[in-house]
């Protein structure tokens, strides 16, 4: 496919990735990951532009998800989300990296980063399928995002511990994430409560917000870290300043408004390009093997937990925390481009990432969403 045609056929897509899902009643980004794993059987392949998009749009969708936390509840319920994440997490590590290392016979380091990839639960996917389905303001879409979080803390942290050689600039990036957040948490009010920047055609509220993303993904990018748990931290710690008034609020929803329109679907999409049918099909054994381990893995560390915690959302919980792309998709690039996996290894672990954003979410929507009304979900498991 020619590059010039590459643009026209990815607006083509996220119009009707949008129209399938309005028909079928599915999150979008299911659909849009389906017709880029299409896309790319095709012969449409990822620009630079892509690329970067749809690294930005992975940051801006964790960027809202952190804004959406109720800081209060996961204060209240600390333990809840804190064992949740954390057992969704440890449990297919232990298992996928047994597994490759003793049964499939993979390096050590091969195989510690594959239970490293698959370990993830993607923020992203979860983030909009709760926003799309009008869970993300309940008391379960809040300690599912919060557990979510735990989970990719987690995998983020063995990521660096294991592998990542830390660098002079990977100093310079913490440091600078840390006064970014810190001195965005104290004057942004200056941007958001100004009466001559809000509501403006130029949207400032929505570019200061977009120059304190970049300039976490440069400096992630320098010192070989991660843009996404600043970007959530820093989502987390400003979102009084979404609640305080109508105005502010709406600058949320313009934000929302402009990743979904292009920003978060190149994310996706590019997503599904990551996957070579034709390498998953010459091991499709061994895919098969490590896509079940994944959500039994995750089945075993969740839902016992939610069923006690969420009795009512205990299923749909474990099928949002079984979904994986970001951090696994990271895990398998930094694998493959740092020689500890191979193109077979490689493709199977995105794979695997990719069918599990897809097919547990689609589960969980069809067959497993719980009461929007927060009369009848209860954190506890009480009933009124």
């Amino acid at each position: 496919m020619s590059d010039s045609l590459i643009p026209l056929v990815m607006g083509v897509i996220i119009l009707l990735a949008s129209l399938i899902s309005l028909r079928l009643g599915l999150s979008v980004a299911i659909i849009e990951i389906l017709l880029g794993a299409v896309g790319g059987s095709f012969g449409l392949h990822a620009q630079d532009w892509m690329t970067y998009l749809a690294s930005f749009g992975g940051i801006t969708l964790t960027f809202l998800a952190g804004t959406e936390i109720d800081t209060k509840l996961m204060r209240e319920k600390f333990k809840e989300s804190f064992l949740i994440g954390f057992l969704s997490f440890l449990a297919p590590f232990i298992v996928v990296a047994f597994y490759t290392y003793f049964v499939a016979h993979w390096s050590l380091q091969a195989s510690l980063l594959a239970g490293t990839a698959l370990s993830t639960t993607s923020l992203a996917v979860v983030y909009s399928v709760l926003v799309e389905t009008g869970l993300a303001k309940t008391q379960v879409g809040k300690l599912l995002m919060a557990a979510t979080f735990v989970t990719d803390m987690g995998t983020a942290l063995v990521l660096s511990i294991l592998f990542v050689k830390p660098t002079l600039y990977t100093l310079v990036f913490i440091v600078i994430s840390i006064v970014v957040i810190v001195l965005a948490t104290k004057f942004s009010h200056l941007v958001f409560d100004n009466p001559r920047l809000k509501n403006k055609v130029v949207e400032p509220e929505i570019k200061y917000l977009f120059l304190l993303l970049l300039a976490f993904m440069y400096f992630a990018q320098l010192g070989n870290g991660h843009a996404v748990l600043p970007a959530f931290v820093l989502g987390l710690l400003i979102s009084p300043h979404f609640k305080e008034t109508a105005d502010t609020k709406s600058v949320r929803n313009k934000l929302r408004t402009v990743a979904y329109a292009i920003i978060t679907p190149a994310f996706f999409i590019v997503g599904g390009l990551r996957v070579s049918f034709p390498l998953i099909l010459s091991a499709l054994t061994l895919f098969l093997i490590l896509f079940g381990l994944k959500l039994a893995s995750k089945f075993i560390g969740v839902f016992f937990l939610s069923k006690k915690f969420i009795p009512q959302g205990a299923m749909y919980t474990t099928l949002l925390m079984s979904t994986g792309l970001t951090f696994g998709t990271i895990a398998s690039v930094f694998g493959l481009t740092s020689g500890i996996i191979d193109q077979v290894q490689y493709s199977l672990l995105v794979g695997v990432v990719i069918a599990s954003a897809v097919i547990p979410t689609f589960i969980a929507q069809k067959w497993f969403m719980p009461a929007h009304s927060e009369d009848i979900v209860e954190l506890n498991g009480n009933e009124h």
